[in-house]
């Protein structure tokens, strides 16, 4: 495979020439972390699933988003990026329950939210609940990597827990398509650990893999892109586009492209 030599954030980045052929754990993953690449896909990606099951994982994410306040926790970061903002409008991409939505709603009393899913019947779901009647809201179908909306439209574009279902090259579609029509873009998703750790922690779930939420969960982490992985998409999207990586292997990854 050959390498472009490029400029990013004041470091040397490679960019990927095939970004499509790109390993989750990115342009430098090891032997092992390469064997970790996913080789099916969860329940919410596959269209021979019975749509029962799809809603009690969609069901199960919101629950446990609630019970362990990460809906709360990841308002407050995305509200972090835009504190200078009295007004934000902020674009939710793949929001499949409209949870992140509602806290940022309660937490800042003039933000705007639009809320998305390509999924039809999320967005249906999210319509039927409180978020589709809020003021403040407006609830769409839209593709991430192709998004229906004029340049610099919203202050922010935020996707959570949700990056990892993107395949690399849809993945750098969607990282140009938020910076687009936001400027800025917020992922928080799963970690992508070590390959040791990630072996035992892969190890732990393996037995529950029948359960449909262990089942999306066990193949979301091995989906999910790593720092280096995350860099090499947005130097595909855009040269120009800044990035900022942070969080631990064991803590959700936050992951900031902007446009500069």
């Amino acid at each position: 495979m050959q390498w472009t030599i490029m400029a990013t954030m004041g470091t040397v980045e490679k960019r990927v020439d095939d970004i499509a052929a790109m390993p989750r754990g990115g342009p430098d993953a090891s032997w092992l972390d390469r064997r970790l690449e996913p080789r099916c896909q969860e329940y919410l990606d596959r269209d021979d699933v019975d749509e029962r099951i799809k809603r009690s994982v969609v069901r199960w994410l919101e629950w446990t988003g609630d019970v362990c306040k990460n809906h709360e926790r990841f308002a407050y970061i995305v509200l972090e990026e835009i504190a200078d903002v009295p007004d934000p409008k902020i674009l939710e991409l793949c929001a499949a329950h409209g949870g992140l939505s509602r806290k940022l709603l309660e937490q800042h009393p003039t933000a705007r939210v639009t809320v998305t899913d390509i999924d039809p019947t999320s967005v249906l779901n999210i319509s039927a609940s409180d978020i589709g009647s809020h003021p403040r809201t407006a609830v769409l179908v839209a593709d991430p990597t192709e998004i229906d909306a004029p340049d610099r439209c919203f202050d922010l574009a935020v996707m959570a827990l949700t990056f990892h279902h993107l395949r690399p090259a849809q993945a750098a579609h969607a990282i140009a398509e938020a910076t687009r029509v936001a400027g800025k873009l917020v992922v928080i998703d799963l970690p992508r650990p070590p390959s040791l750790l990630h072996v035992v922690k892969l190890a732990t779930m393996l037995p529950f893999a029948a359960v449909p939420f262990v089942h999306d969960e066990f193949i979301s982490s091995l989906r999910a892109y790593s720092p280096s992985a995350l860099r090499a998409l947005a130097a595909q999207a855009d040269p120009r586009i800044l990035v900022n990586v942070r969080g631990g292997p064991l803590s959700p990854q936050v992951f900031v492209a902007r446009r500069a």
